[in-house]
């Protein structure tokens, strides 16, 4: 499902536009219970977010996420286990592109509008993960994210696009 016109909330909005040289803007995850496990601002110009706002984004958007999977017509003949719910939010500052694993663990990438192949971004983010979180023997699952060589492989790759 993909929403239009929403504005860039108040926290994240850029205070030098000009000043753009990443095209990812932000990176959210969250547990498959709605929590923040992990948030990565890769754009200095962002104003800062507080964590108490991350924590509502990340409540909100996990709401947003299954009522919009129930909305899914079914007419359209998909099965109820393959609805997705909302996958991409855009509007004229950024657009928000989701995406959710097997175990229910959301991937939010914030980005300029019209940045083409987010969804590669967003698998190779995906793909980290996978490498360097939920390989880590000291990680669990459903827990906040601390773990610098998934940190620092993230960073490499933000930065070489």
């Amino acid at each position: 499902m993909t929403f239009s016109s929403f504005a860039l909330p108040a926290g994240m909005r850029r205070e030098h536009p000009e000043l753009d040289i990443m095209v990812v803007y932000s990176l959210i995850i969250i547990n498959k219970a709605g929590g923040l496990v992990y948030n990565r601002d890769f754009n200095n110009a962002l104003n800062k977010v507080s964590v108490n706002d991350l924590l509502v984004l990340a409540g909100t958007f996990h709401g947003v996420h299954a009522i919009t999977k129930s909305l899914t017509p079914s007419s359209l003949g998909i099965p109820s286990s393959q609805r997705t719910g909302i996958e991409v939010l855009e509007s004229s500052h950024f657009r928000l592109t989701s995406f959710q694993t097997f175990t229910g663990t959301k991937f939010l990438l914030f980005t300029e509008p019209h940045q083409p192949n987010v969804d590669v971004i967003i698998r190779k983010v995906y793909e980290l993960y996978a490498d360097y979180v939920t390989k880590n023997p000291f990680y669990q699952l459903e827990m906040p994210i601390r773990c610098e060589a998934f940190d620092r492989h993230l960073l490499t790759y933000m930065r070489a696009r």
